[in-house]
């Protein structure tokens, strides 16, 4: 295979830009990007669910249903949303891994038959790191050396990935379950606090902001920002839930 071939008429640095972008893309979900972690996947599902109940809520009370039988509907909702949000949570870290694991087969592939073109893309890379001359070249021919590092090498600096940060799919998908599972009863036990439209409010929108909060923490983000604009669209998603509802059932 020539070099033309293997860089499709680009330059090294061309080819090595194409390459990030590529892995870049493959880490992002086509339905939305869910933030890989079980940290993360712990609060999205917590805000997911409180914001399914609190929707729910707006529609369900408006048939005057009582108390006992309420609370039933919401738990048994509760435990199939969670069987959701754990599996769905599963399938997206087995996605990842399945895509990050194609992406590594394809470049060991590119190394093992194209080493003069990867030996050149190397060199770009450390170059535009700032290495020059007899530095590069016996940072070049050391990695070239050993087969493992340079996979390691070309995965994390060509696509731009980390190979540490991918938590095993059951580990997240646990984050997920437990999430889902402590909005749930935050918002449940609210609503038998206060029975009706305020216990269900309260404990939606406070799920919502606590778990905006803590992922903003934990993402060393601004936490007000995200607790505003979470609740914020919470609220409005709410609104139009409500004003929809009144409009269509209060009119008949």
């Amino acid at each position: 295979m020539t070099e033309n071939t293997h860089f499709t008429h680009k330059a090294p640095i061309e080819h090595v830009a194409e390459k990030l972008a590529e892995g870049k893309f493959s880490t992002v979900e086509v339905h939305g990007t869910e933030i890989p972690g079980h940290f993360s996947a712990a609060a999205d599902a917590a805000r997911e669910t409180a914001v399914v109940l609190l929707l729910m809520s707006c529609i369900i009370l408006s048939f005057k249903i009582p108390l006992l039988s309420l609370t039933l509907a919401l738990i048994i909702f509760s435990t199939g949303w969670t069987l959701w949000k754990f599996g769905r949570s599963a399938w997206l870290g087995w996605s990842r891994l399945e895509r990050l694991h194609r992406l590594v087969k394809q470049e060991k592939w590119e190394i093992d038959h194209n080493r003069e073109q990867e030996k050149m893309e190397l060199k770009d890379l450390y170059a535009n790191k700032g290495f020059e001359g007899k530095m590069l070249d016996h940072i070049v021919e050391v990695l070239m050396a050993d087969g493992d590092r340079l996979l390691r090498v070309m995965v994390e600096e060509e696509l731009g990935l980390k190979l540490e940060s991918h938590e095993h799919p059951l580990k997240q998908a646990c984050g997920a379950g437990l999430g889902a599972i402590a909005a749930a009863a935050m918002v449940l036990t609210c609503q038998l606090v206060a029975p009706g439209f305020q216990g269900l409010v309260i404990g939606s929108l406070g799920t919502i902001a606590g778990a905006s909060a803590l992922s903003a923490y934990y993402e060393q983000n601004r936490m007000i920002p995200a607790v505003i604009w979470n609740g914020g669209l919470a609220i409005l998603a709410y609104a139009w839930v409500y004003f929809f509802h009144e409009f269509f059932f209060r009119q008949g």
